[in-house]
């Protein structure tokens, strides 16, 4: 199964990424074609208001002509001129002459008096920005659109247009059997409608109102949802194709990439991250007495799977490529933690810990020593720093100053490995350590 594994794991990347970009296609679409649809019943509404618009404009054109014309009254010379101009004007179907507050005097046309259910008064009239007032007419064949404009202080001019259902059939084919078109005023009184006889579209239907800036009208534009969801679905397809090919493109970069074998280096970050770096401890013992004095830290790698690597796997890794010193403070950390209660009884217990010559002479390395030492609250004098000889010091000025600066505060400096390094015996005067630690292969 191990050997399978990266195979069934790239699988199961690359199922997993176009399944995912397939669902953020499905979002995608979904509000693609859903913003368009809506943009585009916007434009339907639009375009059944602007009829409305003009019919209206019209009638109101209509009425200030007569007004302007001057000689309104009902003499039958009067009313036939009235009725002249509306035989020129085929949105007009009557014009009327009303007292200021709306009752009628007279008709160009008095039969159609006769279609009237009812007339309302001029406080139910709703006003436009033009100055005329707009109401409905409730006549036997349906609702007329009726408009108003004042002639003088007692007199007004009323014009009955005819803005039938027929105005309003502007829905494509698709929607035409489930939607309905409504003209309706400000207040919410219906006009007229367009739509299919018998349709019921219930509260769940999609419902869109244009409101009009220049009269109190809107048009509202109610579609069956189930319609509306199977309208102007064209896109769809070329949206999850192009989500397929993404999905599919983005799981194999994503499975060569997760799933390629880590670089030492990747390994070893890794491994600091999550804390698998971790300290052991040689203990240290005074030759002539026996008794244990001190330790020091040794660095072990403990894998996931209990796989224990040793220093020689991986330090000239962090060596070489800077890793060094944040691998060494994270070890000495977590000893001072472990150890602190033994290092606190036993004042005389040292604690030594590996540093390498370029980490020593780092930049900030003392401030950093002295107060990760002083945080854990333990005794500089406790701490002795080993300065391994695998590497050369680059500047042994530098590091014989440096020496002096941690002596100054306290530690004490051992060289390690001497013998088997790069000082050679001249340099070791010269750095002025406290002690040496001379190979077992010298002493051999």
């Amino acid at each position: 199964m191990r050997t399978r594994w990266p195979v069934v794991a790239r699988i199961a990347l690359f199922l997993g990424c176009v399944a995912g970009f397939l669902a953020g296609g499905e979002i995608a679409a979904d509000y693609l074609i859903g913003t368009q649809r809506q943009r585009q019943l916007e434009e339907l509404g639009n375009v059944a208001l602007r009829r409305s618009e003009t019919a209206v404009a019209y009638g109101v054109e209509t009425l200030r002509e007569l007004v302007d014309h001057g000689n309104l009254g009902c003499k039958d010379g009067t009313l036939q001129a009235v009725r002249l101009h509306v035989y020129q004007r085929g949105a007009v179907k009557d014009i009327r002459l009303a007292r200021h507050d709306a009752s009628v005097v007279c008709s160009a046309f008095s039969e159609t008096l006769e279609f009237d259910k009812g007339w309302i008064k001029r406080d139910e009239m709703l006003a436009a920005r033009d100055g005329a007032l707009l109401f409905p007419v409730e006549q036997f064949f349906g609702t007329a659109l009726g408009t108003m404009i004042d002639v003088d202080d007692e007199r007004s001019l009323v014009g009955i247009l005819g803005v039938s259902g027929s105005l309003f059939d502007i829905m494509p084919p698709e929607l035409l059997d489930h939607s309905e078109v409504e003209l309706r005023l400000a207040d919410g009184r219906l006009i007229a409608r367009s739509g299919p006889k018998g349709l019921e579209l219930g509260d769940a239907a999609a419902s869109l109102a244009v409101q009009s800036e220049q009269y109190p009208l809107r048009s509202v534009i109610r579609v069956d949802q189930a319609a509306l969801a199977a309208w102007n679905t064209q896109p769809y397809v070329p949206i999850m194709s192009l989500a397929g090919v993404l999905g599919a493109v983005f799981g194999l970069l994503l499975a060569r990439t997760l799933l390629r074998p880590r670089t030492p280096l990747e390994d070893l970050d890794r491994a600091l991250a999550v804390g698998e770096i971790k300290p052991y401890y040689q203990p240290i013992f005074d030759l002539q007495t026996g008794e244990i004095g001190g330790a020091e830290v040794l660095a072990r790698w403990i894998r996931p799977d209990g796989t224990v690597l040793s220093p020689a796997r991986f330090i000239e890794l962090a060596e070489e490529s800077g890793r060094i010193g944040p691998l060494t403070w994270q070890l000495m950390r977590i000893a001072l933690a472990e150890l602190q209660p033994l290092l606190e009884q036993d004042k005389c217990f040292k604690l030594s810990v590996n540093i390498s010559p370029r980490h020593f002479i780092s930049e900030g390395f003392v401030d950093e020593l002295r107060a990760t030492v002083s945080q854990a609250g333990i005794a500089a004098r406790q701490i002795t720093l080993e300065l391994t000889e695998r590497e050369a010091f680059d500047d042994a000025a530098t590091a014989a100053k440096r020496v002096s600066q941690v002596r100054e505060l306290g530690f004490k400096v051992a060289i390690d490995d001497v013998g088997i390094g790069h000082s050679g015996l001249s340099q070791i005067p010269r750095l002025r350590a406290d002690s040496l630690k001379i190979d077992k292969f010298v002493v051999d």
